[in-house]
């Protein structure tokens, strides 16, 4: 009998990746450093060209989905998830902002410049792929298909979005997600090769303390808000959604944690034809805790770069982003996957920062799932109170 294969999974690869670009920064000659460097822009070239059409065959089937939800229910279920996308996206600028220049201290300006445009080493050569369309055109197009396919009676659009999307998931899932580790083995050879990979570790470490203690304030601030609705004990409420965070650890998945959080839903008090509703759907379109990492991650490397960040410009990126999310399952490394084209767009991020939020983001990307189906059963414990009040 044949044994099956173990699978390795991305953060494990990506960890790899990083410590195999900072071993490596040490002793490779200047011409294989460069040869990292080619292919990183000519990867980093492929994302915009290919950042577009994600957009579009991610968010516009996604949008057009949430059409079969049962009316005011899925409006109401719909709203309670942006608002705490929201919520969760200023809760976390309004805390690194007030944080990371206590504790990060220097390590915050350790990247500098890392497009290899003003650096000694430079990229043996280059291959332009221009964008079909900008980021922002694509997402007004995805938008105004996903309205449009709720709306029209014929299906023949929607096929062709849902083949958009399988196309789209392939290319992720056979090309950018193989080749992720060595873009990320790029970034941090050329890091050590400049001498900035001590403080960029060192900081690294201090934004995952910081975010894991916002999660978990998070998560109390949300079960506070729901017990409050509900009448509920809201640390109680918490402790029985545990076994949903838990297992969230270990699949790194909302949509396979849903039997186990949709039992500790309903163990809350939530009926059972409100939870069978809000948690798949939430599973969706509810990714706060993802958010609260993306809005983090990005301020400090914006700080690092000195780019803009204004309330004023972060708060548009958040607001965005939470509309966005709904393309971020299916993906992996998912939410950061879909916020490319805003980062690029909205927040001047180049591919190389790009690449550094996807190594920052993906070292705690089963954290941030955790807290998205945890927060689930408080949007349920809602949207339960809501529906009851009603009758």
């Amino acid at each position: 009998m044949a044994k099956s294969k173990r699978k390795i999974g991305l953060l494990p690869l990506i960890l790899l990746a990083i410590a195999l670009g900072i071993g490596c920064s040490f002793f490779f000659p200047e011409w294989a450093v460069r040869l990292f460097l080619t292919f990183n822009g000519i990867f980093s070239n492929f994302l915009g060209l290919f950042i577009p059409i994600l957009i579009i065959g991610l968010i516009a089937p996604g949008i057009a989905e949430l059409g079969k939800g049962a009316g005011k229910l899925l409006v109401i279920t719909t709203a309670l998830a942006y608002f705490s996308t929201v919520l969760a996206g200023t809760f976390s600028y309004t805390v690194c902002g007030w944080a990371y220049p206590r504790f990060l201290g220097n390590s915050i300006s350790a990247l500098g410049n890392l497009d290899g445009t003003t650096n000694e080493l430079a990229p043996f050569f280059t291959i332009d792929m221009p964008p079909f369309m900008s980021v922002m055109t694509a997402l007004i197009m995805a938008f105004m298909l996903g309205l449009a396919m709720i709306y029209i009676k014929g299906h023949a659009l929607k096929d062709v979005m849902m083949d958009v999307r399988d196309i789209v998931f392939f290319v992720i899932n056979k090309v950018i997600v193989p080749l992720l580790p060595l873009f990320i083995f790029g970034i941090f050879l050329q890091m050590g090769s400049e001498g900035k990979v001590a403080p960029v570790l060192g900081m690294f470490v201090k934004i995952i303390v910081i975010i894991f203690i916002m999660h978990v304030t998070f998560l109390l601030l949300q079960f506070c808000i729901a017990g409050a609705i509900a009448k509920k004990n809201p640390i109680k409420a918490l402790i029985t959604m545990l076994p949903a965070y838990v297992t969230a650890l270990g699949t790194q998945s909302s949509a396979a944690t849903i039997p186990v959080t949709l039992e500790q839903t309903k163990k809350n008090g939530v009926r059972s034809e409100i939870a069978d509703f809000t948690i798949p759907l939430c599973a969706t379109i509810h990714l706060s805790c993802s958010i609260l990492k993306i809005v983090a991650c990005a301020l400090a490397i914006s700080m690092s770069m000195g780019k803009d960040v204004s309330f004023g410009t972060y708060f548009g990126f958040i607001l965005m982003l939470g509309i966005t999310m709904v393309a971020a399952p299916g993906v992996p490394g998912g939410a950061i996957m879909a916020s490319l084209g805003l980062l690029a767009s909205m927040l001047g991020f180049d591919s190389a920062m790009q690449g550094l939020m996807i190594a920052l983001y993906i070292a705690m990307d089963s954290f941030g799932t955790a807290g998205n189906v945890t927060g689930d059963g408080a949007i349920s414990m809602i949207v339960n109170t809501i529906k009851l009040k009603k009758h």
